[in-house]
């Protein structure tokens, strides 16, 4: 079993599914009493919060760059990025280190080819649904078909998470205002749906969605399962 790799903490709401899933998927799959071989550094999301908000992504790049080093340093064979936001950085971060890391949009592209699904709803922070990092990527790589919200609707996407999700807070207003939403994308013709923030899982269930919710957060954290144990390449 190789040694996952895991940089948390943005938000620890959402790192505590990561350590669940990551450790439940491996005793489904191995049995007994086989606990995944794992290692956390977990960074101060106030101070990283900040950074994005005011645009000093070269300064939160190297805050995640010595988490990233003390990983390897630790004895992890691979890193999982416990965010989709932050894999903004993700080319920066992979320069300061010899192990590979597990790309989060690349685990859910997959998940959602192998569904037939072709045209996705992305939701996530203003970051994730309205730069290229990500949807680039999706799109480019893996020719999938993206779409966002509406602006007034990607505002309250992204005040959701930060405001709430993020400490923690899980409101039934909020939930109907994302179901909302979700029913915008379909109705725009999203076959499916990406939850694009490893928060919104808390939030957001299968069953408030009349289409395939793809929830990243789980599926990056069974990807590095899968991974660890030789299961996929």
């Amino acid at each position: 079993m190789k040694t996952i790799g895991l940089i948390g903490g943005m938000s620890w709401e959402s790192s505590i599914e990561y350590y669940r899933v990551i450790n439940e998927t491996t005793k489904e799959k191995l049995g007994g009493l086989h606990s995944a071989k794992c290692i956390m550094y977990s960074v101060d999301f106030a101070e990283i919060e900040v950074l994005q908000r005011e645009g000093k992504w070269q300064e939160a790049a190297k805050i995640l760059s010595l988490a990233a080093r003390s990983v390897e340093a630790g004895g992890a064979d691979f890193l999982v990025l416990c965010t989709n936001t932050m894999h903004k950085l993700v080319e920066d971060i992979q320069a300061s280190i010899q192990i590979p890391i597990l790309h989060i949009a690349d685990a859910t592209a997959r998940k959602i080819g192998s569904s037939g699904i072709r045209r996705v709803g992305l939701l996530g922070t203003r970051f994730t649904m309205e730069e290229d990092f990500y949807k680039g990527r999706l799109t480019t790589k893996f020719n999938l078909e993206v779409i966002v919200p509406k602006a007034e609707s990607r505002k309250a996407v992204d005040r959701i998470i930060y405001e709430e999700l993020c400490l923690g807070l899980i409101k039934k207003e909020s939930k109907n205002e994302y179901v909302r939403i979700i029913q915008e994308l379909v109705e725009s013709g999203a076959q499916g749906i990406i939850l694009g923030c490893t928060e919104i899982g808390l939030l957001i269930k299968d069953q408030d969605c009349p289409v395939p919710l793809f929830d990243t957060a789980r599926i990056h954290a069974v990807s590095a399962v899968e991974y660890a144990i030789g299961s996929c390449s």
